[in-house]
């Protein structure tokens, strides 16, 4: 937290504890009211046999506060001992510590470790659908907020390209797609066979036996079947492309399964020898991870790999490719079992990277009538919610005011863009939520819009006054609530982002960002900048709004949000 080692300076007097000891027992008050950090004393009582008040008043007595600490008053109420910050200078600390970061407030300096972050890893049997987006908001969010931490991060992406999937929409197209080229955006020609497949196959239960030997022929390398493979694969990475560059995202490194199954193999096959693994009474080769994960398949009887097949090379891959500190797996939590499985076996195979992976899993969302399911074709498509979406942001930028039409397609599109990643950044990445276009439009509420139009705001002001913001204020002219609110909310950024960063939970940025513009826009509403008259209260709140610019800016750049001119 901001400050922190104030703090923990000022309790090492009356105290024999390290500075981690100190830093892991400190807390934000539930209210400002009962300070800006409080050190609780329970753990203190254990140690000296008596009872926390009394430990927490002894500590408010014996504790000396410096003419020039930027601790106001150190006061003890019940177990607790709570630090107040003189205002003044909290204020000229934090503003200043903004203006000479700006853009690179909240950041930490370089660590030298590299995080290796996967996503959104696409089958290439079908377009991309909301699930998919989600999965990619959390990925590059997470990228941005762990490099603001200073981690080298490597942006991965798997393509799930071979294996009975893949072959059902290469069946599909090899019975009755005539041999014709794609005639719409082309991962979604590649969908409509894989959904062509499953009603077909509902018909003709035979069909799953013919896509399991287009599989063998295809781990063969017949001619003719990968020759079919490479064009719908590019087909669909075409289509996946064009997705990607929409949502602003793009790879460090491409790892495609059809180049790992053989090597995985070879490493179940050695696991084999090595009486790790053994064969059940059918052939397959196995693994017992005891419970509650149970027995799993490694490889079938019949030779063909399964997904954990090329995911344990894929792990030992990266590593051996980037070194990586922490290799992050954001996957949707229908593969919490997967994932579960894959680390037990990379540690039962003593690799030195198993305990850097974690799988940072993400909840599903629903539509209003239910679930997706790609093979009956029910998904929310991922392009049409973009358009749908720029769509309404273009109505309601039309309702508002007059605008050329290369300008309202940028504007609609930055908003739509905003509307749709915080909207599935606000939620905890565990939890399930319906998806609703309306709500996420909005300027009102926990939007995008919203954390925009917030910056727009300040943006207007600066624009419009007719001097530069300047350090060379009077910080002590900050009393009203409403400003001191959105100092302390600017104070806590590097805090809040160091957390989302180590939680992986950039929700947690999320619900700072909204709380952090509703700050502003009840000072917008409640005090004057621009037509001010008494000047040095003019220049001290243009500061506070250009600080409070440069911040959101950041927030809005960790969700991967562009800001926009007017709205």
């Amino acid at each position: 937290m901001q400050y922190e080692s104030t703090i923990i300076q000022l309790l090492q007097q009356a105290l024999d504890l390290s500075q981690k000891d100190i830093s892991e027992l400190l807390d934000i008050p539930p209210s400002g009211k009962l300070g800006d950090i409080s050190f609780p004393c329970f753990k203190l009582s254990k140690m000296h046999k008596k009872s926390p008040q009394a430990i927490a008043k002894e500590l408010e007595e014996a504790i000396k506060i410096p003419d020039d600490s930027i601790v106001r008053e150190i006061k003890a109420v019940g177990a607790f001992l709570n630090f107040f910050f003189d205002i003044s200078k909290l204020t000229e600390k934090t503003l200043k510590q903004i203006w000479n970061e700006k853009e690179k407030y909240g950041y930490k300096e370089n660590n030298q470790k590299t995080v290796i972050i996967e996503f959104p890893s696409p089958n290439t049997n079908k377009q991309l659908h909301l699930g998919h987006l989600r999965n990619m908001a959390l990925g590059e969010s997470t990228s941005r907020i762990f490099e603001s931490q200073g981690f080298n991060v490597v942006r991965a992406n798997l393509l799930n390209d071979r294996g009975t999937h893949i072959c059902k929409s290469m069946l599909a197209y090899k019975k009755w797609g005539n041999n014709r080229d794609p005639d719409k955006k082309e991962d979604h020609f590649v969908g409509d066979f894989y959904v062509l497949f499953s009603k077909k196959a509902k018909e003709n239960p035979q069909l799953e036996e013919e896509a399991q030997e287009l599989l063998k022929l295809w781990e063969a390398k017949d001619i003719e079947t990968i020759a079919l493979w490479e064009k719908m694969t590019n087909w669909a990475n075409n289509g996946f492309n064009e997705t990607f560059k929409k949502f602003d995202i793009s790879f460090d490194k491409i790892y495609r399964e059809s180049n790992l199954w053989e090597s995985g193999k070879e490493i179940i096959l050695k696991g084999l020898k090595d009486k790790l693994f053994y064969k059940d009474e059918v052939g397959n080769v196995v693994v017992d991870l005891g419970e509650p994960l149970g027995t799993k398949v490694l490889l079938r009887a019949d030779g063909t790999s399964v997904y954990i097949t090329q995911d344990i090379f894929l792990a030992k891959k990266k590593f051996e490719d980037f070194n990586y500190s922490k290799s992050i797996y954001v996957i949707g939590s229908e593969q919490n079992y997967h994932l579960q499985v894959l680390f037990k076996i990379l540690k039962m195979m003593n690799f030195e990277f198993a305990d850097g992976c974690y799988h940072l899993s993400h909840g599903m969302i629903f539509l209003p009538e239910g679930k997706m399911k790609s093979r009956e074709g029910t998904v929310v498509d991922a392009d049409d919610l973009i358009t749908e979406l720029t769509d309404m942001a273009k109505t309601e930028i039309l309702s508002r005011r007059e605008i050329s039409e290369t300008e309202i397609i940028d504007t609609a599109e930055k908003i739509a863009m905003a509307a749709l990643k915080y909207y599935l950044l606000k939620f905890a990445a565990s939890k399930d939520f319906v998806f609703n276009p309306e709500e996420s439009i909005s300027l009102y509420g926990k939007t995008g819009p919203y954390l925009q139009y917030s910056f727009v705001r300040a943006n207007r002001i600066i624009q419009k006054i007719d001097k530069t913001p300047s350090l060379e204020v009077n910080f002590s002219l900050f009393k009203s609530p409403e400003e001191i609110s959105l100092i302390k909310l600017l104070k806590d950024f590097p805090d809040v982002l160091e957390r989302a960063a180590f939680s992986y939970s950039p929700h947690l940025l999320a619900e700072y960002a909204h709380q952090l513009a509703s700050s502003f826009n009840l000072f917008y509403e409640k005090h004057r900048v621009i037509g001010e008259a008494v000047e040095e209260i003019q220049n001290s709140r243009l500061l506070l709004v250009e600080c409070f610019r440069n911040v959101m800016k950041n927030c809005l750049y960790m969700f991967g949000i562009n800001t926009v001119d007017t709205m």
